[in-house]
């Protein structure tokens, strides 16, 4: 009864097409696994984002945001409550060096619109699979770059629903965190500071990085991407390599053997063979080096009860 009454109170704020009810998760994750979502939900608007988190505050009723799905893992028991997902709400605007984009917009589209604008700065991200509310909360970088070098501020929701705007600062950005993460605030959209570049130097660098990525990730297969941050000192993938632990790994996950980063579900992995993988991992590597290794990817919902 629960379920079909958030249903029904929901569908007098959205849309009642945006809404199911036990939903399955896994085509909304880049690992293919999880299990179901009592309630899934899509707002169109901010308005309508901002009364739903108000919604579920009021009302007690556990959220939880899933971006693009790229960097989450979702467990077989799926996730109590409403899941929110922001991929309507996906416009980017371009005025002159600046970028404004909504949460839900991928981030690597994004970077592709600046390239074609001859604006540079946003090349790192040509091959970040999330969203721009996923990259904001994770502070997301590739090759040197990182979104703390090119954002101006964020508009976030409260867990109240209460609407702020962040500036720079405020956001305390730093290696693969911010306050948007600590806080367990909404992201709504951001404005990006860029600048002209030269057209051909900016493809050459896109292609380049581009190339990089395809040759070097297990893009072939699904996965939540670099499951680990890099350790003081270390690099997460040269240690799991180094451990021995290429091809190896729990039913059907398997730490990859393109990138040693990276664990993929091979076709059949349940969310747990995925993260009994990861443990194996973390527990290999502590033994032989005394890294731990922390994750970067988030593991969300519950297990599967008898």
């Amino acid at each position: 009864m629960t379920i079909k009454r958030w249903a029904e109170e929901l569908a007098q704020i959205v849309n009642p097409s945006n809404i199911k009810t036990n939903e399955s998760l896994k085509t909304y994750t880049m690992t293919k696994l999880g299990g179901s979502a009592d309630v899934f939900v899509l707002p169109e608007t901010e308005e309508e984002a901002a009364a739903i988190v108000k919604y579920a505050h009021q009302n007690e009723v556990p959220l939880l945001m899933l971006g693009n799905g790229s960097n989450m893992v979702v467990r077989d028991g799926g996730v109590r409550g409403i899941v929110i997902s922001f991929t309507k709400l996906d416009e980017i605007r371009i005025d002159d060096e600046k970028i404004y984009a909504q949460s839900g917009a991928l981030i690597k589209e994004v970077s592709r619109l600046a390239a074609v604008n001859s604006l540079t700065g946003f090349e790192f991200a040509c091959g970040i699979p999330g969203s721009v509310g996923g990259a904001m909360a994770m502070n997301a970088g590739a090759y040197g770059g990182e979104i703390k070098d090119i954002i101006i501020d964020c508009t976030v929701l409260t867990k109240e629903g209460e609407r702020i705007v962040l500036s720079k600062e405020e956001l305390e950005l730093s290696y693969r965190k911010s306050i948007i993460a600590k806080k367990e605030y909404f992201v709504l959209s951001s404005n990006f500071q860029l600048k002209k570049g030269d057209q051909k130097e900016i493809d050459e660098l896109v292609a380049d990085l581009t190339y990089k990525r395809e040759s070097k990730q297990p893009l072939e297969y699904p996965s939540a991407g670099s499951v680990f941050k890099r350790p003081p000192g270390y690099f997460a993938g040269k240690l799991i390599q180094d451990s021995g632990l290429q091809g190896k790994g729990v039913g059907g996950a398997e730490v990859s053997t393109k990138h040693a980063g990276f664990i993929i579900n091979k076709g059949n992995a349940t969310a747990t063979d995925y993260i009994e993988t990861i443990e194996m991992v973390k527990r290999t590597v502590k033994e032989n080096f005394d890294v731990e290794l922390e994750l970067e990817v988030k593991i969300v919902g519950e297990d599967v009860t008898n």
